[in-house]
């Protein structure tokens, strides 16, 4: 009976071991590869995550070849990593996320047996038709969704007026004091015929248009910012980085006040830097966006 129990005891404790190292060894492999490479990121950025012309831990850079554009964003929430888990892991969320953006006119996530897709309109910075405005199809997947690393995809292969390629990835690790660090990323490609639009776009209604990132100074001592193609994708990618920011603020209202004060808040922080993202009044941005939301809930 006593060897009996012995020889329990040593299976009990060889199955605890295994246990133990089998934890052991998944909490490695949580922060190895992406998340620790994000961790990492976050390590290096901490200078200027401490200290930018934002006003709040954040990083944004910005590249330009001739055929694509991408702006990426590092920052600091401060929302604990299982709210944006729980947040962002949701393709309906997503298209609340993106109605906030000045330019995203509807949304609406299809499930399937095989692909979540987002159906987005996009359009004018004023109220359209939704036939008016052009519709670009978002492929949405889950890349990874674990404890410790978050990484969400949208993808699409064709866009208006001769765009392409869009892509946008959010990555998220949690931080100690129930913070969070993201990464969100925002690019597309252009043909000729884009290019020529946005040329003209440029040379027009938006010469004055900048970006954020600090090229120099002019002579009134004043900084200077980038423009043209790099400053039109940084303002676009600093919309949709504070569109998720306002939709995990709103997170712990109520059901019934959380689109109103998504709104509010979204409109509050693009204010903040009016220079790069002023386009229209409160009212007037509450109104077309409340009108939005009432025919995203209703249009399917």
């Amino acid at each position: 009976m006593h060897k009996r129990f012995s020889l329990s005891w040593s299976h009990w404790l060889r199955c605890l071991l295994l246990i133990c190292s089998a934890a052991i060894a998944c909490a490695a492999l949580a922060e190895s590869g992406p998340a620790a490479a994000l961790r990492e990121k976050s390590n290096s950025l901490e200078p200027q995550l401490r200290q930018n012309q934002f006003k709040r831990p954040l990083v944004l850079d910005s590249t330009e070849t001739p055929n694509r554009a991408m702006g990426d964003i590092y920052a600091i929430v401060a929302y604990p990593y299982d709210v944006v888990n729980a947040g962002l892991n949701n393709p309906d969320h997503w298209c609340d996320v993106m109605l906030l953006h000045i330019n995203i006119k509807y949304c609406h996530a299809v499930v399937g047996p095989s692909r979540t897709t987002l159906r987005v309109n996009i359009g004018k910075k004023t109220p359209q038709r939704l036939i008016d405005a052009a519709r670009i199809d978002f492929d949405y997947s889950v890349a990874a969704t674990t404890p410790h690393y978050l990484e969400i995809i949208l993808n699409a292969k064709d866009g208006p007026m001769g765009t392409s390629d869009y892509r946008i990835v959010l990555e998220a690790v949690p931080l100690p004091n129930a913070k969070t660090f993201l990464h969100l990323t925002y690019s597309y490609s252009m043909n000729i015929a884009a290019r020529m639009a946005m040329r003209g776009y440029l040379l027009t209604i938006g010469r004055d248009k900048v970006g954020f990132t600090v090229i120099g100074t002019r002579a009134d001592g004043q900084p200077r910012y980038v423009g043209g193609m790099r400053g039109v994708v940084e303002r676009n990618t600093m919309r949709y980085f504070l569109a998720i920011d306002s939709f995990l603020e709103a997170a712990n209202e109520q059901p019934a006040m959380q689109a109103e004060r998504r709104l509010q808040s979204w409109f509050m922080a693009v204010e903040r830097y009016p220079r790069q993202l002023h386009e229209m009044d409160r009212d007037e941005y509450l109104e077309m966006k409340r009108a939005e939301y009432l025919r995203q809930q209703a249009v399917r």
